[in-house]
């Protein structure tokens, strides 16, 4: 361990390494129940649970609800391939937004929020406008 200031600690590690000893008791970590957990991180100022709230309240705070794409084509019960096709969206765009390599932009949330809210009308929307 590396000391930068008075009160922080720098660690220099690399995946693989023996992780550093620390002054943590493991073993009382591992006793905390669940209700514990979540006293000790309500009680953290700095680990304060999203709020839950409309869209609106959300976007004050500068948050964005998100459609979890993987999960609206599983329950839609189609393929990558399918859904790509159906809703016209590159097969390669939908595997990066799923595989969480890229997020969709402000008009594609847009777009899979519409699907996720009526999927069948999107569908046939689409259709009769090919």
């Amino acid at each position: 361990m590396t000391e930068k200031s008075s009160n922080m600690v720098w660690v220099d590690h690399e995946p693989g390494d023996p992780l550093p000893e620390t002054d943590t008791d493991w073993a009382a970590v591992d006793a905390l129940t669940d209700e514990e957990i979540h006293a000790a991180a309500l009680a953290d100022p700095d680990a304060q649970p999203i709020p839950l709230g409309t869209d609106e309240e959300l976007a004050k705070l500068g948050l964005h609800r998100m459609v979890n794409v993987k999960k609206l084509r599983e329950r839609l019960g189609l393929t990558q391939e399918a859904f790509a096709a159906t809703y016209r969206i590159p097969v390669g765009t939908l595997r990066d937004w799923e595989q969480r390599r890229k997020n969709p932009d402000a008009p594609a949330r847009a777009y899979l929020t519409v699907i996720a809210r009526n999927p069948e009308a999107v569908a046939e929307m689409l259709r009769q406008a090919a």
